[in-house]
């Protein structure tokens, strides 16, 4: 890991907010891992920290003004940008492997999107033709106001990738969105752009969490699912450069940086998801866990307290995998998952047989590390080609490695491009 970064260059674009003491670990991590990062900052962005922090941290001057005093000639930046040498003093957009600006203002995110270069970093990433990542830091009215949103979606259709900023309180004291990605995330997404893994060019959807089967306008029918293992799964899609779409119900997690995310309810509301995704996707990785049954009829108002009983009658909910397997076309490889209490493989292998799956994941939750809310897991993976590998107590992290590893030789991407 520690050169994973070597001879990569990195512009990293300051701007005036409260969050740019936050930033300092995005150098630091980045040139640890060998990247050669060259910080620009505006000059409001000069108010928050010192430009000598960053120096430190990179090796590198920091850029600010449009006019520096350090002059550097032409023959100079070449034979800097030639070979794995440090860069000095400037950052041309020719040099750069990707930019980044974190924090992002809504003034820099209005320059970018109406083509305003009036500054140093406005104008250098004007000329950029290298990937941008955008992270956002901002008042949640500023965030949601419809200028920002406007100039937010012109960047993305433009193709640069915006992390999305987390939710809590702001330095304005509101609560809500706006606050700036976590620095290792924003890490975490440069690293699926400079580093494509086995997954580049292919497009992951992932589906997570609980479906809630509504009984009245106050209580459902749900699973005590919280979405760790299909959160797990999305994020090291990314990391190994796929495209990544989640699709989950409630739960308290962020959806990983680089993913776009779709919310969803009911197990109507995940099929229509899926079936909406179906068309592009290469992998589909189901660890959600939808309801299997809702209430056949579903109360206008909440239902009072009463009798001692109540009987509420059931009918099953769709079956996403069926749908899919009837629908899905050649080269489309799908990974299901089965939670089973008893005769785990023998279940789990019917299922992979009756629902034309590539692979399947089975797990018995009465099992210690292995429940609903833990962070481990122990698992069997069983594959077409007859792969069973019994995966022992690990994280969730590790335990969506394995699964996409195998859900990869399955399919054969290793060793060709379908």
């Amino acid at each position: 890991m520690e050169n994973l970064l070597a001879g990569k260059a990195v512009v990293l674009g300051v701007t005036g907010s409260i969050a740019a003491f936050k930033t300092p670990h995005i150098v630091s991590r980045l040139a640890s891992l060998g990247a050669n990062v060259i910080v620009v900052m505006t000059e409001n962005a000069t108010r928050f920290i010192a430009p000598l922090t960053f120096e430190t941290l990179s090796g590198n001057e920091v850029v600010v003004s449009m006019w520096p005093e350090t002059k550097v000639g032409v023959a100079e930046l070449e034979e800097a940008v030639s070979g794995d040498d440090r860069l000095k003093h400037v950052a041309l957009a020719e040099a750069a492997d990707l930019a980044i600006v974190a924090p992002a203002t809504a003034n820099i995110i209005g320059k970018m999107a109406g083509g305003i270069a009036d500054d140093f970093l406005s104008t250098e990433l004007m000329a950029m033709t290298c990937p941008v990542l955008v992270a956002p830091a901002m008042n949640v009215n500023m965030l949601e106001s419809d200028a920002v949103a406007e100039n937010l979606t012109t960047l993305k259709e433009r193709g640069v990738r915006i992390i999305e900023p987390g939710e809590g309180r702001l330095a304005s004291g509101a609560v809500g969105r706006g606050r700036l990605a976590d620095p290792d995330a924003i890490v975490d997404a440069a690293l699926a752009v400079l580093v494509p893994g086995d997954l580049a060019g292919k497009r992951v959807v992932v589906t997570a969490g609980p479906t809630e089967e509504p009984i009245d306008p106050v209580r459902h029918i749900g699973n005590p699912s919280t979405g760790k293992m299909g959160f797990a799964v999305a994020e090291r899609a990314l990391s190994r450069g796929a495209e990544v779409v989640l699709i989950s119900g409630r739960t308290a997690l962020e959806p990983p940086v680089g993913a776009r995310f779709v919310r969803v309810g009911t197990t109507r509301e995940m099929l229509d998801a899926v079936l909406a995704e179906l068309p592009e996707l290469h992998m589909l990785v189901m660890a959600a866990a939808p309801a299997d049954y809702r209430p056949a009829e579903v109360a206008e108002h909440k239902i009072k307290k009463r009798a001692d009983t109540l009987n509420i009658q059931l009918v099953r909910t769709e079956d996403i995998l069926s749908e899919v397997a009837s629908k899905k076309q050649l080269g489309q490889g799908v990974v299901g998952f089965a939670v089973e209490t008893r005769d785990e493989v023998p279940n789990a292998r019917k299922k992979l047989e009756e629902k034309s799956l590539d692979l399947i994941v089975v797990n018995n939750p009465m099992v210690e590390g292995a429940g609903f809310g833990t962070d481990t897991n122990i698992a069997t993976v069983i594959g077409r080609t007859g792969l069973e590998e019994t995966v022992g107590r690990v994280s969730k992290d590790e335990l969506a490695d394995v699964i996409l590893t195998f859900a990869i030789r399955e399919l054969g991407w290793g060793k060709t491009d379908g």
